[in-house]
């Protein structure tokens, strides 16, 4: 179930070097050993030997086992990536377990060139993935709530998270929608907050227009939006506690909400 977390030929490779390692010690000799002292000694290595010749198949194969598992998990996670992005409303992210909505939201961030992690929390169980990208870390937390609104304690969770972990951003990802108190708690602290139309943005490549990239292509210094890699302008915040601060906003607003401290 380990090996199943990892890139397929990471278990390949595992099997490898596992069968070569013990079939190694597999066929080696062991010295006839007529010292009483030294019986023990001979019974370790016979034992050892034992172990290796039934180990040289059994582990390799437990390790092939994991990678057909991985591969056929990024199968299916690119499967569901597929149906949603070519889903023409928002009602497909609602039609999947809570398992497959982290698997979806882990591809999307894949797709974006991201090292994704799946922490294998449990459902709502704190954080669900760790995105990692040129030197910086994301937290995400993935609420697939269908019947109310995702609120502010779940932001403020995920901020001490944050902190704790000195994350550079955190995100809150929902197939619903966030209270007003969320989106505000949320503005100026590097949490984006994806609600469903968000995310199903994200998941189907929307391009980005051509009057949006005419107007921040002179922006040398631009960074790019965490979520959608979209190149980002600089504003000014007009609430929240850091209302009269400049920041970075992606360009795509409001489809993507995207935001770096300036």
């Amino acid at each position: 179930a380990i090996i199943s977390k990892f890139p397929w030929w990471v278990g390949v490779l595992l099997a490898i070097a596992a069968y070569f390692w013990l079939h190694n010690i597999a066929s080696s000799e062991v010295a006839v050993v007529t010292q009483p002292g030294k019986m023990g000694e001979f019974a370790a290595q016979n034992l050892l030997k034992s172990l290796a010749l039934f180990g040289q198949y059994v582990l390799p194969a437990a390790f092939l086992l994991g990678a057909a598992m991985s591969a056929y998990s990024r199968f299916k996670r690119r499967a569901l990536h597929a149906k949603v992005a070519t889903s023409p409303d928002r009602d497909a992210l609602n039609d999947m377990s809570w398992q497959q909505f982290e698997a979806l939201v882990g591809e999307a961030f894949r797709r974006k060139g991201y090292t994704v992690t799946e922490t294998a929390s449990g459902a709502d169980g704190g954080i669900d993935l760790v995105l990692k990208k040129q030197g910086e870390t994301f937290l995400v937390q993935c609420k697939q709530w269908k019947a109310y609104k995702v609120g502010v304690s779940v932001v403020r969770e995920l901020y001490g998270v944050m902190a704790a972990k000195g994350a550079t951003g955190g995100l809150v990802v929902t197939s619903g929608i966030f209270t007003d108190e969320a989106r505000a708690f949320a503005a100026g602290r590097n949490i984006e907050l994806l609600d469903g139309k968000a995310l199903h943005v994200l998941i189907s490549g929307v391009p980005t227009p051509a009057n949006a990239t005419a107007a921040t292509s002179t922006l040398t210094s631009a960074p790019t939006c965490p979520i959608c890699q979209s190149a980002m302008e600089k504003r000014i915040a007009k609430r929240g506690a850091n209302s009269g601060n400049a920041f970075w906003g992606c360009s795509q607003y409001p489809a993507c909400k995207g935001t770096r401290p300036a």
